[in-house]
């Protein structure tokens, strides 16, 4: 039997249907006040997703511009706290005993909490998440997600993040390390002492670089 050329035309756009993944939806441009700013930061038991484990979040809520909304920070009790990293313990400070004294959650309590307090307070928007290292934070909160059965993009959470390296890189920045970006940029990065290296404290710290790198756009814009 011969294919006419529509015939042909529908059998090659069904095999690329099959044969290629599906794009993410477009997503509309960003506009306040529909959308939020999520600027996260996890500390971990080490660098290793799936193995080690986050026993802090921080999360700073902006508008567009970086305008503070709302803050969020709970510490975490690891399951396995016996695969902590000397190096890890080091900066953040985390020690079993000392995180039941400050009162730290279960991973499904602190999850519970974060979800419960964005559907409250955010309810309607559109919520794009920023990091430092949006790689390291991606991959540790996917894996506490799934852990918990829930999906790590929220329907309310943009598939996109933005990473502030990135976004220094285009402004002709070439200091990749948070505390060398702060410096150069004249704002406060963050804390050296263990127990104050939170997550809250380098998602503040994310916020200022933000908003300074804004700043800067705005004004070559002029």
């Amino acid at each position: 039997m011969k294919l006419t050329r529509i015939g042909f035309a529908l059998i090659l756009a069904a095999l690329v249907l099959l044969l290629c993944p599906a794009a993410p939806a477009q997503t509309p441009a960003p506009r306040d006040p529909d959308w939020v700013l999520a600027h996260i930061d996890v500390e971990t038991t080490g660098l290793i997703p799936g193995h080690h484990e986050i026993v802090d979040i921080g999360v700073v809520y902006t508008d567009l511009e970086g305008n503070v909304l709302e803050k969020w920070h709970r510490r975490v009790m690891p399951e396995h706290p016996e695969r902590t990293e000397p190096a890890a313990a080091k900066i953040n400070g985390f020690d079993p005993t000392v995180w039941k004294e400050l009162g730290a959650l279960s991973p499904k309590q602190a999850l519970g909490e974060w979800l419960a307090l964005e559907k409250k307070k955010f309810a309607g928007k559109t919520i794009l998440r920023v990091a430092y290292n949006s790689k390291f934070d991606a991959a540790f909160l996917d894996v506490l997600f799934r852990a918990h059965g829930l999906a790590f993009d929220q329907p309310n959470y943009s598939y996109y993040w933005l990473d502030i390296p990135s976004m220094a890189w285009s402004l002709g920045y070439r200091e990749l390390s948070l505390r060398e970006l702060a410096k150069t940029l004249g704002v406060k990065g963050t804390s050296d002492v263990p127990l104050e290296h939170t997550g809250l404290g380098c998602a503040e710290a994310n916020v200022r670089i933000y908003r300074a790198l804004r700043e800067i756009e705005w004004k070559r814009a002029k």
